[in-house]
């Protein structure tokens, strides 16, 4: 396991009531079923909403989330670099809200 996968796996691991998971074949964490954080590429990635998405956004090489690589990015979700790992626990954190907030 990369360094990268080791503190994605702790920052979710530390989440109250996330669970392990896979989408899309990736590690990822979800609550109530839903997927908000997930593994990707050595980058973590969050499922995130206005201004937390415009922030994760605005950092260099952060991008939409394109697991297919055909150009059809996964518009909540955002893909974010090792390089901004300092952010990581603060976004997956607004991701988990913004999940459980929506997921039934």
């Amino acid at each position: 396991m990369t360094k990268e996968e080791e503190l994605y796996t702790t920052i979710g691991q530390k989440l109250n009531d996330a669970e392990q998971s896979q989408m899309f074949g990736k590690p990822c964490f979800k609550i109530k079923g839903k997927a908000f954080i997930c593994f990707f590429q050595n980058c973590m990635v969050f499922k995130l909403t206005d201004n937390m998405h415009e922030e994760a956004l605005s950092f260099d090489g952060s991008q939409l989330f394109d697991p297919s690589g055909k150009k059809r990015p996964m518009k909540e979700w955002v893909q974010v670099p090792f390089d901004y790992k300092d952010k990581w626990t603060k976004f997956a954190k607004a991701a988990l809200a913004y999940v459980a907030k929506s997921a039934k």
